[in-house]
């Protein structure tokens, strides 16, 4: 029997992260310490990006903070950001996102390593650094970008009366310059091209062209795969993103949202409790292991997929080996490329092959 088809392009990343991003705001609303949330501090999701950062920033420079909760940097980051965007008042505000409950952004934001700072003006990426900065560098980095907003014409007085949401009909401002993002750096190094300042209007763009990752995300194949999904044809969905993938050869977007599907339509062909028995009473069977870390990554168990499929791959004859690397290497592009989760396995793949 067909289980439901009750997966959405949500439901195939880590649910555990997502789950405790949740937790986190539930506590920040009934005010724990967790999650706490201000006028100028705020979480930004996949759902929520378009408005709340993309529009917002049309008023407002957002400055948002990639992090994530194994990331020991980023302790140190995030409660200074936060702190400084409280002192600012408005001047300029903080969006948080946690690139394991989030991997989509992550991809469109090509993050290599956290903590990750952006600034975003006018639906624009106009520049960033890598790791945990001193405070007086990241105070010198903020005066740049408000240098950047009045220059495009965003005075303070503006920002400060900015209303607390933008909208998600609005578009970037075609006057915004884009980011130039340099090599990254590793924690505590610069990078995003931090060492050379904002970039200026006019100047060449960061990584997917004009507009960075607002465009990105904003590409109408990307609205059509979105739609298809919420609507539950997976199908329609696949053919928007290989649209995409055949104008952009390994578009980290596209990748990891045609992986994501790819996922979703396999499980749903799955009985689940049948998959997880057959391959319990079948350890050397490698298409019941395929099967089984499937629904195990779906459902959020990614370290226990990852080493089913690590030791099926050691235990099996040299034909079945290649068919169980390429799957491993389909689920990796699940999940954020930089989740530790993902370099753990790779770096034990790499062991079993070499």
């Amino acid at each position: 029997m067909q289980q439901p088809r009750d997966f959405s392009m949500a439901g195939a990343v880590d649910l555990g992260a997502r789950q405790a991003a949740a937790k986190r705001r539930q506590q920040g609303s009934q005010g724990g310490d967790a999650g706490v949330e201000s006028a100028f501090v705020f979480e930004a999701t996949e759902a929520t990006f378009n408005t709340d950062v993309i529009g917002r920033s049309q008023a407002v420079p957002v400055i948002v903070d990639l992090w994530a909760e194994w990331c020991e940097p980023c302790k140190q980051l995030s409660p200074m950001l936060e702190r400084l965007a409280n002192e600012a008042a408005g001047d300029w505000v903080l969006a948080k996102v946690d690139v394991d409950a989030n991997p989509q952004l992550s991809a469109a934001f090509q993050v290599q390593s956290i903590p990750m700072v952006v600034a975003v003006i006018g639906g624009q990426l106009v520049d960033g650094f890598l790791g945990a900065l001193p405070e007086a560098q990241v105070r010198q980095w903020i005066n740049q970008i408000l240098q950047v907003a009045d220059q495009l014409g965003m005075p303070a007085r503006v920002r400060s009366e900015a209303p607390a949401t933008g909208t998600s009909q609005a578009q970037p401002a075609a006057s915004a310059g884009a980011g130039q993002q340099g090599a990254g750096g590793g924690p505590g190094q610069p990078g995003l091209g931090a060492a050379r300042g904002p970039v200026r209007p006019g100047e060449p763009a960061g990584p997917g062209g004009p507009g960075g990752p607002a465009e990105m995300l904003g590409d109408p194949r990307f609205e059509a795969a979105q739609a298809a999904m919420d609507s539950g044809d997976l199908d329609a969905a696949a053919t928007a993103l290989e649209q995409v993938l055949a104008d952009t050869p390994e578009h980290p977007v596209a990748t990891a949202w045609l992986a994501q599907v790819d996922l979703i339509r396999r499980v749903n062909s799955y009985d689940r409790s049948k998959v997880i028995r057959a391959a319990q009473e079948n350890p050397d069977d490698p298409d019941a292991q395929l099967k089984a870390a499937d629904v195990e990554l779906a459902t959020g168990q990614i370290e226990p997929a990852f080493d089913r499929l690590l030791g099926t791959f050691q235990r099996s004859a040299a034909e079945d080996r290649n068919k169980i690397r390429l799957r491993l290497l389909n689920l990796f592009e699940v999940l954020p490329p930089r989740d530790p989760r993902v370099a753990k396995a790779r770096s034990k793949l790499s062991s079993l092959l070499f």
